[in-house]
């Protein structure tokens, strides 16, 4: 019986250079693009929600059995897989990685009723894959494929964490809670997006998502008879204004260059259209980057709250305030290697300019801990009808585009195992002073980083001083042609 080309490349035991291995993570991704499509399509078909995903899980273990991969479920729900590589150098003498990577994957949905007319929308009411997290799952167990028939060119171990209660904020914490950061030398994460045009994808350094904040305001006043309202003081009219003067944080509070967004998205009050409301409570989310204007949001808006109420005649007060993520911000370094890993797998039409959102993400949990790298995977194709935003009920993407994150993914897992560890930059001297005194050690590599630059600028002088002559030779003996001589 003929070998599949996954099983030909893991079979093929020679040393493979960087183009080679480029060449077979794309051949053995076509080769899963069925499989990567048909996981997407069961995912969608039965989301589950924060915290509930039971057999969203249970599927997935499956998946990894039959990968012969093992993991791990230190949750109740969501799991935790390990694939080891076979390097001759992937493991130290004692055991551990050389480097291993975090890769995440959410695995929840959420509470909409899915309105769309594929056939395999959601049989769950109530509950969709309205923000991608479906694609997440099946982009990442094809990387699993691809990297499994590659271990022989991963130079340490990939922990790959199917996270749940993304939506709900809680479940990055909860991992790294549970100690899926603990010696990890880097993270890696991919999100279907919808304001990225498919077969593209962004990641630039930097701030990409907001720190995502929620608040409640409770105002209370004094109901009495809608047709004495000089008797009461009207808690719907106070968080009218409350809610309209929320908005002048941004537009006069903070800088025209700073985002941030302010929104009320639930108020409620009264309890018969005739009786003037005592009580009304209103509860929002808040946007922002900059940590300074982070740190200031809850002041501000205490402040307009209270002084509001209090020239009305009521009362009002912060009674909640509660940071759910904090913003997403790309390690420089892990951008240049994401991006690398775009334009090897997919070339340089593949690499997507886009300036990030205010949406909010947990997987800020796991950059707070270890550097990394969070990619836009474009799913914005107009002819199919995938132009929705996310977490409409209408929801679509382009399936194309799949197996293009599982290949960026597979290339960047091993691109970054095969760099060297800090302690072989090192060396023995450097790593023998880190163990005792970490800040000489620094000081050290900074040295030796000037240094090198010292070097490359000298070479490149002394480059630029042989091409100067060149040209400077090449002139005469045109003019001396010109002359006659």
């Amino acid at each position: 019986m003929p070998k599949t080309r996954a099983q030909q490349i893991m079979a093929h035991k020679e040393h493979r250079d960087a183009d080679q291995i480029t060449a077979a993570i794309q051949d053995i991704a076509a080769e899963f693009e069925p499989y990567i499509i048909k996981q997407r399509r069961h995912f969608h078909k039965h989301p589950e929600l924060s915290l509930q995903e039971v057999r969203t899980t249970s599927d997935i273990a499956g998946q990894l059995d039959a990968m012969n991969i093992p993991y791990e479920q230190p949750l109740e729900t969501g799991l935790v897989a390990t694939l080891r590589g076979t390097a001759p150098d992937a493991y130290r003498e004692d055991g551990t990685p050389r480097r291993r990577l975090l890769m995440r994957a959410d695995i929840d949905a959420l509470p909409v009723t899915e309105r769309t007319d594929d056939e395999f929308a959601s049989v769950n009411e109530g509950c969709m894959h309205a923000c991608g997290h479906d694609c997440h799952i099946a982009m990442m167990l094809g990387a699993l494929q691809v990297l499994r028939h590659m271990t022989d060119d991963i130079h340490g171990e990939i922990r790959v964490v199917f996270q749940p209660s993304e939506e709900n904020g809680s479940g990055g914490r909860m991992m790294c809670e549970a100690g899926v950061c603990e010696g990890v030398d880097g993270a890696f994460a991919m999100h279907i997006w919808s304001e990225v045009d498919a077969g593209t994808i962004s990641c630039e350094p930097g701030p990409r998502m907001a720190n995502t904040d929620w608040f409640r305001v409770d105002v209370h006043g004094t109901s009495c008879h809608g047709a004495m309202p000089q008797r009461g003081s009207d808690a719907v009219m106070v968080a009218a204004e409350i809610v309209n003067a929320l908005q002048t944080i941004v537009s006069r509070e903070l800088s025209p260059y700073e985002p941030a967004v302010v929104t009320v998205g639930k108020l409620h009050a009264g309890s018969a259209r005739n009786v003037i409301a005592g009580e009304a409570h209103m509860e929002g989310t808040v946007r922002t980057y900059s940590t300074a204007t982070h740190e200031l949001m809850p002041a501000l808006i205490e402040r307009i709250a209270v002084h509001i109420a209090q020239a009305h005649g009521a009362e009002a007060e912060l009674s909640d305030y509660t940071i759910a993520n904090y913003k997403v911000e790309n390690e420089p370094v892990a951008s240049e290697r994401c991006r690398q890993a775009v334009l090897k797998t997919l070339g340089s039409e593949g690499v997507a300019s886009y300036r990030g959102t205010m949406s909010g993400e947990d997987f800020s949990e796991y950059l707070r801990r270890v550097p990394g790298v969070l990619a836009f995977v474009g799913c914005r194709n107009p002819q199919i009808g995938a132009t929705f935003a996310q977490h409409s009920c209408f929801f679509k993407v382009d399936e194309s585009v799949l197996v293009k994150g599982s290949m960026v993914a597979a290339q960047y897992a091993i691109d970054f195992l095969s760099e060297p560890t800090q302690e072989e930059l090192d060396g023995p001297l450097v790593t023998r002073v880190a163990e005792t005194n970490p800040q000489l050690a620094e000081t050290l590599r900074g040295a030796r980083s000037k240094t090198v630059g010292a070097h490359n600028a000298l070479r490149d002088a002394r480059e630029a001083r042989v091409a100067a002559a060149r040209e400077i030779r090449e002139a005469r003996h045109g003019s001396d042609t010109r002359n006659g001589k």
